[in-house]
């Protein structure tokens, strides 16, 4: 204990500097919206989100700067703006379900809204009360690093005697939603794609023939996708690469040559008929197109196997942790009895938490929330709503203190969210099982419900743990980072709704102007943790799983452990997305690696290597932002039946090209020219 007691804040505990104000506040909402919306589209699409302490640090410090903002308004508004990110990532990775598993069809409805709000809202206050009694345990334990808080923090401080770096992130949100610009107006192209028959088909020494072939395809041209192979680098970037290299290079080829022959092309039309309302003429042209068949194998046949190797390697991830899970579990039984305890006497400013007595109250009107959600509006019956809240609860408080206790070692970006998900969603669909749920009596949408809250519980835990370590490393007042911390997630709960609604309903209709089906789970709107979870759910309570390709899926992951492989769950990711978007992370990624090529070469120091990553980091944080609320903007457009021009048809791909290597060079040139002298 002698050696906490020398922990001196960087702003006094008896300090009165503002802190909670309006200025700070209506800084830190709008970021909280904005952040979220963007990472809800770049998890959709790419079934990856970013964390948004950075970006949210370094846009509070330069608005604040202009209103002579002290240091802990600073942080406030960094805690607030980046809080939508984590509500975000538990909306994207299981509100998509419920429209995937059919259950919300269709998906933008009144009750549809009131109900997933109610979700996001409750979910993401739970995970704040969970933090309220954890807090003070977590944040002051020597062995938890905490080292994006640590990195967050001193933003701030050099924030205070010199620039904050926001003209980058800017400036490429500004390029970011300009390229994105010329891409959906049909200036230059997304993308160039085509399928090549190979010259012989048979076999040989055998009697197989087929329809040989495969699918080819360039990165898609985006700022967005490149930004986080950038942030991942080319290790992970090259691992998610590698499945879209084993789905649509090994997988699809194989099936289609060896399925094609048997393909009942009239039945197949008079399917797309049937459920895609196309007409005769139009289905019988598309299925008889080698590119159709093999994006349509992708889709039905190769996906189901890649979600077999998610969910071996979302479990392997689990395990990997195993001895920070049962740390994290032991201590979050005990942590609570300290902090029951010891809540009412804490009398320091920084040391102060939403009192004892509210956390409790909190709890339970999430408990009730969610037991009415579960009995009136999914309609099971009063046990089963009874055990779902029961379970939610249990759940919540052991992913949210695991959660924490993961962003304290590894921080909030490799925090397996979508892991916990999958195993309180499991864990939920066998107990409702048990007791006799079935599909027809709302056991899917139950089920879908409690991991809907557990995610976004356990999402906010994490990332208002990080904020709270940075926070107390600054000086700030935990109570009232809690408190604004509801706000934030009350409007982003409010918001992030519409949010998904509108990225779903304009694909769609995007996609019937351009010829291909758009929506949750469609190529361009992958969502792939989502998709997992609504295939889940339905195989266990409703029966519904393609059983056959999901134990192929989760044998591959098994031979991926066997070999050794740094994540099976990125692999797998992998092989879930289009090609082009795993080409265009991939790119991302050797980026980065040239870049740390160079800084090897020329031997930067600590400080130029610090320098040149957070450079680097700004820049792709606002290719993301910048693409993502462009795409957000003609998602609006498209949702009110306003469909983007197609001014230049023919464009040359050359010119997307041209502009994938300058977005190379913005990425490459200005963090090395930022590294700076030695001295």
């Amino acid at each position: 204990m002698a050696d906490e007691k020398k922990f001196v804040p960087f702003v006094s505990s008896d300090s009165n500097l503002a802190e909670f104000t309006v200025k700070a506040l209506i800084i830190g909402l709008p970021m909280a919206v904005i952040l979220g919306a963007a990472n809800a589209y770049l998890g959709l699409k790419a079934g990856m989100t970013i964390a948004a302490t950075y970006p949210a640090a370094v846009i509070g410090m330069a608005f604040l700067r202009i209103f002579k903002g002290s240091i802990l308004e600073e942080n406030f508004a960094r805690t607030i703006g980046s809080i939508g990110e984590s509500v975000a990532a538990g909306a994207i990775f299981t509100i998509p379900a419920f429209y995937i598993a059919g259950i919300w069809v269709p998906f933008v409805t009144t009750e549809t809204y009131i109900t997933a709000t109610l979700i996001l809202i409750f979910g993401g206050i739970l995970g704040i009360m969970f933090v309220a009694l954890l807090r003070r345990i977590m944040v002051e334990d020597r062995e938890l690093p905490f080292p994006e808080s640590v990195a967050a923090s001193e933003i701030h401080k050099t924030g205070r005697t010199g620039g904050s770096g926001s003209v980058y992130l800017f400036s490429a949100m500004l390029f970011g939603g300009f390229v994105k610009l010329l891409t959906q107006l049909h200036i230059i192209p997304h993308i160039w794609e085509k399928f090549t028959t190979f010259a012989k088909q048979t076999v040989t020494g055998t009697t197989f023939t087929g329809q040989g072939g495969l699918f080819l395809s360039s990165p898609g041209i985006s700022p967005a996708y490149m930004g986080v192979g950038y942030i991942i680098g080319p290790k992970l970037a090259a691992l998610n690469f590698s499945g879209g290299v084993i789905a649509w290079g090994l997988l699809a080829p194989m099936i289609l040559y060896f399925l094609s022959p048997n393909i009942d092309l009239e039945s197949w039309a008079q399917f797309l008929v049937a459920n895609r309302g196309l007409s005769l003429d139009e289905a019988m042209a598309r299925v008889q197109n080698p590119q159709f068949q093999i994006t349509e194998i992708w889709r039905y046949i190769v996906r189901p196997i890649a979600i077999g190797g998610m969910l071996i390697g979302a479990s392997y991830t689990l395990f990997r942790m195993r001895k920070s899970l049962i740390a994290g579990i032991a201590r979050s039984v005990s942590d609570l009895k300290k902090a029951a305890s010891g809540a009412s006497i804490q009398a320091e400013r920084i040391d102060r938490d939403i009192p004892f007595i509210w956390v409790v109250i909190g709890i339970i009107i999430v408990a009730v929330a969610t037991f009415l959600i579960t009995f009136i509006i999914f309609e099971t019956s009063f046990l089963i709503a009874f055990v779902a809240s029961t379970l939610m609860i249990i759940l919540a408080f052991f992913f949210a203190a695991v959660s924490g206790y993961l962003v304290g070692i590894m921080g909030s970006s490799n925090n397996p969210i979508s892991g916990l998900t999958l195993t309180a969603l499991v864990i939920t669909a066998l107990i409702l099982v048990a007791l006799g749920v079935t599909s027809e009596s709302g056991g899917v949408a139950a089920v879908l419900g409690v991991a809907a809250i557990v995610c976004v519980s356990a999402a906010v835990a994490g990332e208002m743990l990080q904020d709270l370590k940075a926070g107390h490393i600054l000086g700030g007042t935990p109570w009232k980072m809690q408190v604004g911390d509801i706000i934030g997630v009350v409007l982003s709960g409010i918001v992030m709704f519409y949010v998904l609604g509108v990225l779903n309903e304009g694909d769609i209709k995007i996609g019937q102007a351009n010829g291909y089906e758009g929506g949750f789970g469609s190529r361009t709107l992958s969502a792939p943790q989502a998709s997992l979870m609504a295939m889940l759910s339905q195989g266990i309570v409703g029966g519904e799983m393609a059983w056959p390709l999901i134990i192929v899926g989760m044998i591959m992951g098994i031979g991926f452990i066997l070999m050794q492989v740094r994540s099976p769950m990125l692999v797998s990711v992998g092989m879930y997305l289009p090609l082009e978007t795993t080409f265009a992370i991939f790119i991302g990624g050797l980026i980065k690696g040239i870049v740390e090529m160079v800084n090897q070469k020329r031997q930067f120091v600590e400080s130029q290597l610090t320098r040149v990553e957070n450079t680097g980091v700004l820049l792709a944080s606002g290719l993301i932002a910048g693409e993502a609320l462009m795409g957000l903007i003609f998602a609006a457009l498209a949702y009110g039946n306003i469909i983007p021009p197609n001014i230049w048809p023919d464009s040359p791909f050359i010119l997307s090209l041209i502009m994938l290597v300058i977005i190379a060079l913005v990425l490459i040139i200005i963090p090395i020219n930022k590294a700076g002298n030695k001295e």
